[in-house]
């Protein structure tokens, strides 16, 4: 991703904001944790991770979409949501700069694909990370519960 895209990109955070929680807001909520309300806080934090990483390395395919283990798992919408909200911004963004550069060349159709490439691999790296973690918390949690029941069961 050149680095006047990704200037477009950060500059655009306010309404890549405010469409992740339009589109949060049309989910159906599994839990408490994935109210937009919620989820709404972790926005600045989670963009900033993902424009900072941006532009990285070149890659060849974004990768499949992470998958949640756990239906309480409150990024299984949130994710998806800033990946849309991401690549909407992107591709206004794409249109802006080939308008102003007049760019219609082939080496600017790739240069734009390279670019949604990058988006999606980096964000969906990100993802990964903080599904599975979420997922670990969520897959220990019963196991913990039923600990302690055995040792106030033990205690008596």
């Amino acid at each position: 991703m050149n680095p006047d895209l990704l200037l477009r990109l950060q500059a655009m955070r306010p309404q890549i904001r405010t469409r992740w929680e339009a589109l949060l807001r049309i989910e159906r909520l599994h839990t408490p944790l994935a109210n937009p309300d919620t989820l709404v806080f972790m926005f600045d934090l989670t963009l900033d991770e993902v424009l900072s990483a941006l532009p990285g390395r070149t890659v060849r395919s974004a990768g499949s979409r992470p998958v949640c283990r756990n239906d309480s798992n409150p990024m299984r919408a949130y994710f998806p949501a800033l990946e849309q909200a991401l690549l909407e911004a992107l591709i206004h963004a794409q249109a802006d700069q080939a308008e102003a550069k007049s760019g219609r060349s082939p080496s600017a159709v790739t240069e734009r694909t390279a670019a949604v490439t990058e988006l999606c691999a980096t964000l969906r790296r990100i993802a990964r990370r903080e599904i599975a973690a979420f997922d670990k918390m969520c897959s220990r949690a019963p196991v913990r519960r039923r600990r302690k029941a055995k040792r106030a069961s033990a205690a008596r």
